[in-house]
């Protein structure tokens, strides 16, 4: 049985842990028409001037249905909001 040595265990922990940062940060387009293709769990944010001045409109796929993934709406604080 061979051993692996402790650096690569490491190496590859870290080239994980990149890859699952670079997934979980949100997609941003300006109009809700513009999304293709949303996939389960996938949040879009859309700059399109619909929610309150603070505020962005995050879309999600929410739920599988026979008829495709079911979006869900709704108005989330403005990461990085200006002070």
């Amino acid at each position: 049985m061979s051993r692996i040595s402790r650096p690569s265990v490491l190496l590859l922990a870290g080239m994980a842990l990149a890859l699952a940062a670079t997934s979980v940060m949100a997609e941003q387009v300006s109009r809700e028409q513009d999304i293709v293709n949303l996939r389960l769990g996938q949040h879009i944010m859309v700059d399109d001037g619909s929610c309150p001045a603070g505020q962005i409109k995050e879309v999600s796929g929410a739920k599988l249905t026979p008829n495709g993934i079911l979006r869900a709406v709704k108005c989330i604080p403005r990461p990085g909001t200006k002070k």
